[in-house]
């Protein structure tokens, strides 16, 4: 049942990506703190000091009014989980430092009822983090705090390039 529950929440969650990406062009995003489907290390964790990683983003088009960012989790036992959610994030912005917020950004209620990054803390196994890049033909209309859902809303049909990061982490215990 709980995987069918994770499957169905994964489902949902690539739709959404999928409405988003139709027709839309390749970004790049990638960190130097951690390499595609390598792993994250601690200190961006819960298990260190909880700091958002260093990541550069690559291949805005020229057209973009603002970009959003979403961190999340597929393989959270409760289904897809939300780490960050930044959005109106300024278009000429190719770096986000360590542990701070893109410029421009707004931010939203990440899945741990807190507005900001939160970490990886996966309660067992190996998780997969991914890191999203929205580039968008206009700024979003959204207030600081809003939820996940009212982001992926008000993105539909306004997204005009994005990439993808992804990341792994598991706690040692």
């Amino acid at each position: 049942m709980q995987k069918a529950m994770m499957a169905g929440a994964l489902a949902i969650a690539m739709g959404a990506v999928a409405a988003f990406a139709a027709g839309a062009g390749k970004m790049k995003i990638s960190s130097s703190t951690f390499q595609e489907g390598g792993s994250i290390p601690s200190k961006f964790t819960c298990d260190g000091s909880d700091a958002s990683p260093a990541l550069r983003i690559e291949q805005i088009p020229g057209e973009a009014k603002s970009l959003a960012l979403i961190a999340d989790d597929p393989d959270a036992p409760s289904g897809l989980f939300t780490h960050w959610i930044a959005w109106n994030i300024d278009p000429k912005t190719s770096e986000i430092a360590e542990g701070s917020v893109p410029s421009g950004a707004v931010q939203g209620q990440n899945d741990f009822g807190k507005s900001g990054y939160g970490g990886p803390c996966p309660p067992s196994g190996t998780h997969r983090y991914f890191f999203k890049i929205f580039a968008l033909d206009r700024q979003l209309d959204l207030p600081a705090g809003a939820k996940r859902a009212q982001l992926d809303s008000v993105m539909k049909g306004h997204v005009i390039a994005q990439g993808e990061l992804m990341g792994r982490y598991s706690r040692k215990k």
